[in-house]
C-alpha cells in the first residue's frame, strides 16, 4: 500500500487496523481490510467526499456497484460502512441524526419490548425475533415513512404473511402468525390501534400426535459425526457441537449458550441452560470431554469471550443464534450424501 497515492483516509488507517487488532484479528485479514480502505479513500478523493461528511449509507453507495460475490473475507461494501462507522467512533465524522420517523418507530418498538419483558416474561431469544418480525411489517408497510398505524387494515398483514411465505426458506410451525398475534394484540391493547387485527390473522392447523418424529438412524449419525470430525480448519469445534447434540441431547440454543464456567471437570457435569431460564445438570461422558477438551486446546483460539464455542474468524465472539449447527448439519448431510429427514434440519 505504501506505493500507492495518497487518499483522503490515510491518517485514519493505523487506528483502523488497531481496532482489528485489540480483538485478535490476523494481520493478512487487517492488511486486506487495510487496502480496502485505501481503495474507498480514493474513490472519496474522486467524488470530493471528505472524511467528516462521510455516512455509513454514503460508504455503502460508493463500494457496492463494486462489491464482488467472490469476496471471501468480507464484502467490498461492508467493509466501507465499517470504515464510516469507525470515522464515527473516532469523532472524524458525525453520526447522522435520526429521521422523525426513525425516532417514532424507535419509541414504538421500544414499548412493545417493555410489554414482551414486563407482562409476557418471555426469553431474550423470542423477544428478538418478535421485535424482528414487528420492523419487518412495518418495513414492508410504511417503508422508510411516518408509521400511521390508524389506516392499517387487515388486507396489509395478510399481504404481509402472504409475502414472508413465498421466500426460499419457508417458516415453520406457527412462528409468523405468533409473532405477528402478539404484535397486534399489544396495538389494540394499549389503544394504539382502534382495530384488533390479531383477529384477523388465520391460524394456523396442527394435529399433534399424528406420527413419530422422524429422525436419522445411528448410522447416518455416526456418518456425519466423522464426516465432521475431519474438516481440518473447525473440525474439532464442529465435531463437539454436534456430539453434546448426539450423545446428551441438547438443542442448538442450549449448545451456543454453554460457558467455560459451565463445565465441572471434576465432578463430570455440564450445566445446561435450557429454555424459559431452567438449567440443568448433565453428565459428561468420556467422549464427550476429550472432544471439549481438543477442541479448547487445538482450535479455540486467543480470546476473552468466556462463551465456550466461538467464531473461527476473530474476533473469535459466541455465536448469536443456534443456525450455526443447523449449518454444520446441512454441510454434513451433503459431504454424506444424505437428504434431511424433515425440511427445516434441527
Amino acid at each position: 500500500m505504501t506505493n500507492n497515492p495518497k487518499t483522503c483516509v490515510d491518517p485514519y488507517l493505523d487506528s483502523f487496523a488497531q481496532s482489528f487488532a485489540a480483538v485478535n484479528y490476523k494481520a493478512s485479514t487487517i492488511k486486506n481490510y487495510l487496502n480496502l480502505a485505501h481503495k474507498l479513500g480514493g474513490m472519496m478523493d474522486t467524488a470530493g467526499i471528505a472524511p467528516s461528511s462521510l455516512t455509513p449509507d454514503l460508504a455503502d453507495g460508493l463500494a457496492r456497484p463494486l462489491a464482488s460475490k467472490s469476496d471471501t473475507t468480507i464484502r467490498f461494501h461492508n467493509l466501507a460502512r465499517r470504515f464510516a462507522e469507525h470515522l464515527i467512533d473516532i469523532g472524524v465524522a458525525q453520526p447522522v441524526p435520526p429521521t422523525e420517523a426513525q425516532i417514532a418507530r424507535a419509541a414504538l418498538l421500544a414499548g412493545y419490548e417493555a410489554y414482551l419483558v414486563g407482562q409476557r416474561g418471555l426469553s431474550p431469544r423470542t423477544i428478538y425475533h418478535a421485535l424482528r418480525f414487528a420492523n419487518r411489517f412495518l418495513d414492508h408497510r410504511f417503508g422508510a415513512a411516518i408509521i400511521d398505524l390508524d389506516c392499517l387494515r387487515a388486507a396489509d398483514v395478510i399481504g404481509f404473511i402472504q409475502h414472508l411465505l413465498k421466500g426460499k426458506q419457508p417458516y415453520r410451525d406457527k412462528t409468523v402468525t405468533t409473532h405477528l398475534r402478539n404484535f397486534f394484540q399489544y396495538l389494540f391493547g394499549c389503544g394504539i390501534t382502534a382495530t384488533n387485527l390479531a383477529l384477523r390473522i388465520p391460524k394456523l392447523a396442527k394435529r399433534w400426535n399424528t406420527r413419530l418424529p422422524r429422525h436419522l438412524s445411528s448410522g447416518a449419525v455416526e456418518a456425519i459425526l466423522t464426516s465432521v470430525r475431519s474438516n481440518p480448519r473447525h473440525g474439532a469445534r464442529d465435531y463437539a457441537m454436534l456430539l453434546l447434540m448426539a450423545r446428551l441431547g441438547l438443542r442448538a440454543p442450549e449448545i451456543i449458550k454453554v460457558q467455560l464456567d459451565d463445565i465441572d471437570w471434576r465432578a463430570g457435569e455440564l450445566l445446561v441452560r435450557g429454555k424459559g431460564g431452567l438449567h440443568d445438570r448433565l453428565p459428561i461422558t468420556a467422549e464427550v470431554g476429550e472432544a471439549l477438551s481438543r477442541y479448547l486446546r487445538e482450535e479455540r483460539g486467543e480470546t476473552s469471550c468466556r462463551t465456550m464455542f466461538v467464531t473461527h474468524r476473530a474476533p473469535h465472539r459466541g455465536f448469536k443464534d443456534g443456525q450455526i449447527a443447523n449449518t454444520i448439519l446441512k454441510d454434513a448431510l451433503a459431504a454424506t450424501g444424505q437428504k434431511p429427514v424433515t425440511p427445516y434440519v434441527g
